[in-house]
């Protein structure tokens, strides 16, 4: 069906908003075989679906093209979130602002009062979340007799989310001759049961792989070792320069340390996670909105319902749950036919993980480099020039302060502090300590590493080394630098630094000294050359390339280097403490083993 043969308010609306055609999720449900009956819609995040069941329930909003006169709600919208609930209501207001329909809102976080006197003003379409819904139901509030449509939004979260008492309760308060309109992004058996249940001959709707819903989207995935994660979203924000970008976070906790630490580097962010009130996360999206802030750092609350008109970036900092959570997530960008990116920062561990969650999403993924301080300098000089070479209209006063410059300064003077100003603005780009490749950097990578001199560390990758903690104890026992400090290869139960040729003599000299009592049990050594040549001359004299050294410390289970959940988390059982390194030691009073 085309626009032309809507409703002609509807198709006002519509053209207004800019729409020249219909979505095949939006042209499924009008058809004349979906007209009257219940549907069960799947359809891809991004593709109209909003629209598509606000056009579907149209026959039992208008009468004769207007607004009924019943003082009941007519139509009923269940969403699972607030921030859905709340972006249904503003994309049926403006559908069907011009046929006068009045909608009422009722979600947890609002004031509930408010909402009931909303709901006796007599509205048509009714928009809640299931808890707050079900509250006004049985208070009274909420007259359910004449409903003649029930719409289910993302019912398969709903489901998820332990929503099915409220929806049964809903359901079963609402006439026996209305419409379900049941949309669920994927259909497991709690969904068939419910359809089942609760509609009579339902039509089966896929668009699946016809919406246009991921066809704007490019994803990318950039591997990388875990303590590189944050740098590398820094230099991904850097690189692209997104108008607005969302980073999604698995926890509250990883939301507010990311979050501070791109305020901290100078970037425009806002938080978004569960723990914020209603009225937070309405000034968040608000500020995004305006552009005040370009960066919103959020978990999974934030993966429906939120449409962001700029947002062209999605970065899943932490990997979500599977493939459903993934195209949830990074279908906020790519919509209404605009172009978007989605990329996956991705532990080499966990790297077969996410080719098996592409594959189940049918998804088709750019692998890439994350990106360097190299990089970014050099897409900041393209930047730059584009933006200085594009002619502008400026004002007189501005050009009587640019010849007034010129007076006092030579033309190659004012450009440079032109740059110089652009550049200060920007938030500088992390080093990173690997390639992503799932290996250290090459030996003597770095300038000035070419004759550097190897150490050897009693610990390796059973005792959780890693260069997060690493780096700190290598610099305070040795009394360098992280500059002074090279490639470092981590082996099962020893460890492999390079220390430049200038600073080696003193730190052989330091780090012969007993350490602090946090870390008197990790030994450092002079090895015996580079790791290869050490292991063969341990070989040669009969010793096992990874032989236990003698103080070598007890394994300990420590954080988790997946980038997840447990990141900074360090398990450790009772009558004992880890140490900063990921060493175990007896509780504070007793000596370390």
């Amino acid at each position: 069906m085309t626009i032309e043969k809507l409703p002609a308010l509807l198709g006002e609306a519509l053209t207004a908003r800019g729409y020249t055609t219909l979505t095949p999720v939006q042209s499924a449900v009008i058809a004349e075989e979906a007209v009257g009956r219940d549907l069960v819609v799947s359809a891809q995040t991004g593709s109209g679906k909003t629209v598509a069941f606000g056009l579907a329930m149209a026959p039992e909003i208008l009468d004769g093209g207007l607004v009924s006169l019943a003082r009941d709600p007519a139509a009923l919208i269940i969403a699972p979130t607030r921030e859905l609930a709340l972006q249904v209501s503003r994309e049926l207001m403006w559908l069907y602002g011009k046929a006068g329909v009045r909608i009422a809102t009722c979600v947890g976080g609002m004031d509930a009062s408010k909402e009931r006197r909303n709901l006796q003003t007599g509205p048509q379409i009714v928009v809640g979340t299931p808890g707050r819904l079900r509250d006004h139901l049985e208070r009274g509030a909420l007259n359910l007799s004449a409903l003649k449509v029930t719409v289910l939004d993302e019912a398969d979260e709903m489901l998820d989310m332990g929503f099915r008492e409220e929806l049964e309760d809903i359901l079963n308060a609402t006439p026996e001759g209305r419409r379900t309109l049941l949309f669920s992004a994927t259909m497991p058996k709690p969904i068939v049961a419910l359809a089942k249940r609760y509609q009579n001959d339902a039509l089966r709707i896929s668009t699946v792989g016809e919406d246009r819903g991921h066809g704007d989207i490019s994803y990318q995935v950039v591997t990388v070792a875990p303590p590189d994660i944050e740098n590398a979203v820094v230099n991904l924000l850097r690189l692209h320069e997104a108008d607005t970008a969302i980073l999604f976070c698995a926890t509250r906790e990883s939301v507010r340390h990311l979050y501070s630490k791109l305020t901290n580097r100078g970037f425009n962010a806002v938080a978004l996670s569960g723990e914020h009130s209603q009225s937070e996360r309405n000034q968040a999206l608000q500020a995004l909105r305006d552009r005040r802030a370009r960066v919103c750092v959020a978990t999974d609350v934030a993966a429906r319902g939120i449409d962001l008109p700029n947002l062209s970036l999605v970065i899943h900092v932490e990997l979500p749950r599977d493939a459903e959570g993934l195209q949830h997530r990074s279908g906020r960008t790519g919509r209404a036919g605009k172009k978007g990116t989605a990329v996956l920062v991705v532990p080499y561990q966990r790297r077969k993980r996410v080719e098996s969650m592409l594959r189940g999403a049918r998804i088709e993924a750019e692998w890439i480099k994350v990106p360097t301080a190299e990089d970014i300098r050099a897409k900041d000089h393209e930047r730059l020039l584009e933006m200085l070479l594009t002619p502008v209209e400026a004002e007189e006063e501005d050009r009587a302060l640019g010849a007034r410059l010129l007076e006092t300064m030579s033309a190659e003077d004012v450009a440079t502090a032109l740059v110089r100003a652009h550049r200060a603005k920007m938030p500088a780009p992390e080093e990173l300590l690997d390639n992503g490749s799932g290996e250290r950097m090459p030996d003597n990578r770095r300038a000035g590493f070419d004759d550097s001199v190897w150490f050897k560390l009693n610990i390796g990758r059973r005792n959780n080394a890693d260069p997060k903690w690493l780096l700190p104890l290598l610099c305070r026992r040795g009394g360098v630098t992280k500059n002074d400090i090279g490639a470092i290869r981590i082996a099962a139960d020893e460890t492999y630094v390079g220390i430049s040729a200038a600073a080696a003599r003193h730190f052989a000299k330091a780090v012969a000294q007993r350490g602090h009592d946090e870390d008197n049990d990790v030994e450092i050594i002079e090895a015996e050359g580079p790791p290869r040549q050490a292991a063969r001359e341990n070989k040669r004299k009969g010793r096992a390339n990874e032989a236990t050294p003698r103080h070598s410390p007890r394994p300990f289970k420590g954080p988790r280097s997946d980038g997840g959940a447990g990141e900074g988390k360090r398990p450790f059982r009772q009558g004992s403490a880890p140490s900063k390194h990921g060493v175990k030691h007896k509780a504070k009073g007793n000596r370390p083993r």
